[in-house]
């Protein structure tokens, strides 16, 4: 983890102080302090706890780095629905599997979970991340949907969104209503699985009201904070053991999920519920080459500053 910058004291600055009067030093530094309290941090579109009933001496815990770790940011309390820290939030970006909170959010509503879905030659042949699931491979629905979200599984992900949607083309349709009828304003999906492209897009701001909703289904909600889970096709015998690919479950108290994200064009993505104490905590990372030491500083830093308020 990388140290705070250390200011070297200056030496005009240092012969003012010795040629000052006490009074006068006391006043330079409650002003210092001030300034401080209202410009915690730097950096453009960069807000620490801006948010009414946020007290000022917040601006006194730093973040341990020098840079913005990530080309966007967004953490809030969900409670009180404050932001505690925002940095780029509403910068349209690729979302990556991110998107898949969006399919799994249709495909609760439209399918049926106990639903038995036949793997496509389409779906068997989705690139990047798969479970090499065979064509012909009969799943249930919820099983499809525990790999797509806990392993980022593209085969399975197709497989499900092709049996809700018809095709990959109608259900993108769907999803895409559905963030019309969110209010998602900066997103827009041009496929199911999170794959880059010119059209598919989303912010900070919209995949946390999008994680919000998500949260609120308890299928989901119970399925994003499993660690491990097993899976067989109805057709066959073979299993495919799923390890979810979120780092900070069952390593920092009281993390629920929710979901990550990664391409080439998106960078590393994540989003993540935390609950400790009486505080929710929501927090989107776009496009970060360390996720998770961003993660841990800024939920740390969350949490400092909700116990803070208390």
């Amino acid at each position: 983890m990388e140290k705070p910058d250390h200011v070297q004291p200056d030496r005009q600055a240092q012969g003012w102080r010795r040629a000052c009067p006490r009074r006068a030093v006391v006043t330079a530094l409650s002003l210092s302090l001030l300034v401080l309290s209202v410009h915690p941090a730097s950096g453009m579109n960069t807000r620490p706890g801006n948010q009414p009933g946020h007290s000022a001496h917040y601006a006194l815990q730093p973040l341990p780095w020098k840079r913005i770790p990530a080309h966007s940011i967004l953490l809030k309390e969900l409670r009180s629905g404050r932001v505690l820290y925002e940095h780029e939030g509403e910068k349209r970006l690729s979302p990556a599997s991110l998107t898949k909170i969006m399919s799994a959010l249709i495909i609760l509503e439209q399918g049926r979970l106990d639903d038995l879905a036949t793997v496509s030659r389409n779906a068997a042949r989705a690139p990047k991340t798969h479970l090499r699931l065979k064509v012909g491979q009969v799943f249930r629905l919820k099983d499809l949907l525990k790999a797509m979200m806990m392993v980022s599984a593209n085969d399975a992900c197709l497989a499900a969104v092709e049996h809700v949607g018809g095709d990959e083309e109608q259900f993108v349709k769907l999803m895409n209503a559905k963030a019309v009828a969110l209010g998602l304003s900066d997103t827009h999906f041009s496929n199911g699985c999170g794959f880059d492209g010119p059209d598919h897009y989303s912010t900070a701001e919209d995949l946390a009201k999008l994680s919000e909703v998500a949260m609120r289904n308890p299928v989901f909600r119970e399925l994003v904070k499993e660690e491990r889970e097993i899976i067989t096709p109805v057709s066959g015998y073979r299993a495919y053991v799923l390890h979810n690919t979120n780092r900070l479950l069952g390593r920092i108290p009281g993390v629920e999920g929710v979901k990550t994200g990664f391409t080439s064009k998106a960078g590393r993505c994540l989003i993540a519920k935390v609950s400790h104490n009486g505080s929710d905590l929501l927090l989107v990372i776009l496009n970060s080459k360390r996720r998770w030491n961003t993660a841990k500083s800024l939920i740390d830093y969350g949490f400092r500053l909700t116990n803070t308020a208390q």
